[in-house]
């Protein structure tokens, strides 16, 4: 078979493909696996835009795991099988009075998944997605389930890349289920750059999107409030997505057919935003419907670089004349202690760029991050990048102390492939 991400833009044909429904079957396959000398690379929904979870080994898929088992409303803990969806864990824990203390704006991925890349949203007084792991079970690659529950197993295990074993449970902090109120509206790009710290400080969640070319932007407004949930009627809601989305995919293909008209084409697109107000439960206000098909590059940068890392982007595209039509994707996280966690040890910035499927992504994506070089950016490692060891170890002060982990772990490396061999060494 042939394995393909949903973007459409990463495939892969490995040797053998499996689908476990339980930890003992995922003990099966990965020593099956062994016996066959091949390595093992566990997949979720396919959602990262990197080659992260290609392989020519054994392919595992994680989906068929996807319960809750056990939820204690009292703790807030809440131990689920690592293939559930972000969408089914949210629905899940709402019936149980939960909710995910932060989510990113996709809801698509695998819960393992998700954790495994460093999966975020935006708030600054929150962590990324792994900050809640309390504990993991993880299929080692003797075909052994272990529990991870504490030290630099788990710290290395939240955000692990998939180098560590296979996750199969995963137990969370979570917060008691509340309304989220979210304001989108257009706002002048200097105006917003200028209050950029009372903004992200001033508010639950703050993100903006900057389009190349335009002098305004659409800035995200969430507050946790004590408003009863007014869900938008379902059809409402997708007719609002299906515009958005038909829009941005038109100026996709206007892009391709008339480049020089994309500085009109986003100063249009900033002018049409208009603003919108969604009060809801959590988990239904923190993600969005996403039909377009694109690619994606981010990077993680201290926050104190935010501004002066937005303005060199915009910079970036008006001086090399790129005909970008898609925006700048920026947010806000607090520092974590995951050890390969792109927040790790510093309050983030996260500056996220992307360009339609068929339109070559390269020129922008390597001028971007040679910016993000110089701020010293940390990748995402679910999207795009061209970093490898030698770059990457400089940037994370616990480097050492993951390889050391996945040496104890995985000495044989059983749980590799490509991607891993160029970011974490041979």
């Amino acid at each position: 078979m042939t394995w393909v991400n949903w973007a459409r833009d990463q495939r892969c044909a490995p040797a053998a493909h499996a689908a476990p429904a339980s930890e003992q079957e995922v003990a099966d396959e990965v020593r099956r696996a062994a016996r066959a000398g091949r390595p093992v690379k566990a997949v979720g929904s396919g959602h990262s835009f990197s080659d992260i979870a290609c392989t020519d080994g054994h392919l595992l898929s994680l989906a068929r795991l996807d319960r809750v088992l056990d939820a204690d409303p009292a703790t807030g803990l809440v131990r689920v099988q690592a293939g559930i969806t972000l969408r089914a864990l949210g629905e899940r824990l709402a019936e149980h009075g939960l909710a995910l203390e932060n989510q990113g704006d996709i809801d698509a991925q695998s819960l393992a998944g998700a954790l495994a890349i460093g999966t975020h949203g935006t708030g600054a007084r929150f962590g990324n997605l792994s900050s809640r792991v309390a504990a993991l079970r993880l299929v080692t690659a003797a075909g052994e389930a272990i529990d991870v529950t504490g030290g630099d197993e788990l710290r290395a295990a939240r955000v692990g890349l998939g180098a560590l074993g296979v996750v199969t449970e995963v137990t969370l902090r979570c917060v008691p289920a509340f309304t989220l109120e979210r304001v989108d509206e257009p706002r002048s790009l200097h105006a917003t750059l200028d209050e950029l710290d009372s903004l992200v400080d001033g508010l639950d969640h703050f993100e903006l999107w900057a389009f190349p070319y335009a002098d305004r932007v659409m800035a995200r407004l969430g507050t946790r409030s004590t408003r009863p949930p007014e869900p938008r009627p379902a059809a409402a809601g997708w007719i609002k997505e299906r515009l958005e989305n038909e829009g941005l995919a038109l100026a996709g293909r206007l892009t391709r057919r008339v480049p020089r008209a994309v500085p009109r084409l986003n100063r249009l697109l900033t002018r049409l935003i208009a603003r919108d107000v969604l009060v809801d439960r959590s988990h239904r206000v923190y993600a969005n419907r996403r039909d377009l098909r694109f690619t994606e590059q981010e990077h993680a940068v201290p926050r104190e670089h935010a501004r002066a890392a937005v303005e060199g982007v915009l910079a970036t595209v008006a001086r090399l004349r790129l005909p970008i039509a898609l925006p700048i994707e920026v947010r806000f996280v607090a520092a974590d202690d995951a050890l390969l966690s792109p927040s790790a040890g510093r309050d983030t910035c996260y500056v996220a760029i992307h360009q339609h499927a068929g339109h070559d992504p390269a020129p922008y994506f390597r001028a971007v991050e040679e910016l993000m070089d110089r701020f010293d950016g940390r990748p995402h490692w679910g999207k795009r990048h061209g970093q490898t060891a030698a770059t990457l170890a400089s940037r994370y002060p616990d480097w050492g102390a993951f390889a050391a982990v996945r040496d104890r772990m995985d000495p044989d490396r059983r749980f590799t492939n490509a991607y891993l061999r160029r970011v974490l060494g041979p």
